[in-house]
């Protein structure tokens, strides 16, 4: 069986779910998560995250894998996501990864991190010396392991910093270097076809779609999963707990927002988002077929693009260009 991956993304609300669903249901695929908050268990309703009976329609790997309390990284999700997807093609079924999730999407068509291996003890010194002597202090003794300048590091940026900080100190090595040797790595599937769309609709159809889906999450229990949430440790991940449904939910646990508000809030909230996305898609993915939600339909959905094309329908993408 060839050795063909199928990304399906897009921005929140855009209908990716259903459209995975029956695509993987055609062509007999199993759907690898790649959004970054179906890891969790019991993150259900602020998540949109498939139902049981969605759930049974076709495999899905990498969805309640995590307790709320745990935090999963790039890398290991790379990890589980390789380890699925070749399992899933071992068995003779496509494969079909779905979400959002830029940087972990990312993890499919570039090299994500590099292998340097930062020991714990190194990286509680820094944070030990970025808390008593400041960023300032940080920046100075990287600069001095980079005698040929810091380049583009953001230098104001605690966690950047301490990033390159600590990968010059294991290393050896200036950023410089270290960004060259990060270049050369091969892409995680190289053997691979990689067969990438997005779909996405105009903004007003899109915040239309994510007022109904907001105030269906709200009217489904939202803020009672996100206190029973808390005492599973939500609260100990910023990742989870800092989410777009979840944020607001918890302001208002605290009393530090009003119920009345929180399905206005949210849904302005997730719009930011979208536009922080669609922006994201057009400038940070390869080439892809961009399709409008109206012209989807499934023989086309990862049918070869035609560079010649017009925008729209189903075109590859190399720009910045909105959708229609």
């Amino acid at each position: 069986m060839s050795r063909i991956l199928h990304l399906l993304t897009g921005p929140t609300a855009v209908g990716k779910t259903e459209w995975a669903l029956r695509w993987a249901e055609q062509h007999g695929a199993e759907i690898v998560s790649c959004d970054s908050l179906l890891f969790y268990r019991g993150m259900d309703i602020g998540t949109a995250k498939p139902s049981a009976e969605e759930l049974a329609r076709v495999p899905h790997h990498l969805i309640d894998i995590l307790e709320p309390a745990e935090r999963m990284n790039v890398v290991e999700y790379a990890r589980r996501a390789r380890a699925a997807v070749e399992e899933i093609h071992s068995r003779g079924r496509r494969v079909l990864v779905v979400g959002g999730s830029g940087f972990y999407l990312r993890s499919f068509v570039e090299p994500v991190t590099d292998e340097i291996e930062v020991p714990e003890s190194l990286r509680s010194e820094l944070e030990a010396e970025w808390a008593t002597r400041g960023l300032s202090a940080l920046v100075e003794r990287l600069a001095r392991l980079n005698p040929a300048g810091l380049g583009t590091l953001d230098v104001a940026n605690p966690r950047r910093v301490l990033r390159a900080l600590e990968r010059c100190l294991v290393s050896g090595r200036t950023l410089e270097a270290l960004a060259a040797a990060f270049a050369a790595r091969p892409t995680p599937y190289a053997d691979w076809e990689i067969r990438l769309s997005r779909l996405d609709c105009d903004m007003a159809e899109l915040s239309g779609r994510i007022e109904r889906r907001t105030r269906q999450m709200v009217a489904a229990g939202l803020l009672a999963e996100v206190s029973a949430l808390r005492a599973r440790g939500l609260e100990l991940n910023p990742s989870a707990c800092g989410a777009i449904g979840y944020r607001e939910c918890l302001a208002v646990l605290r009393g530090e927002g009003s119920e009345a508000d929180l399905t206005r809030e949210i849904a302005a909230n997730t719009r930011a988002l979208v536009k922080k996305q669609r922006t994201w898609f057009r400038t940070q993915l390869p080439p892809h077929r961009l399709i409008p939600l109206a012209e989807t339909a499934l023989e086309t959905l990862f049918a070869a693009a035609d560079p010649d094309a017009p925008k729209g329908s189903g075109s590859l993408v190399e720009d910045d260009s909105e959708p229609r």
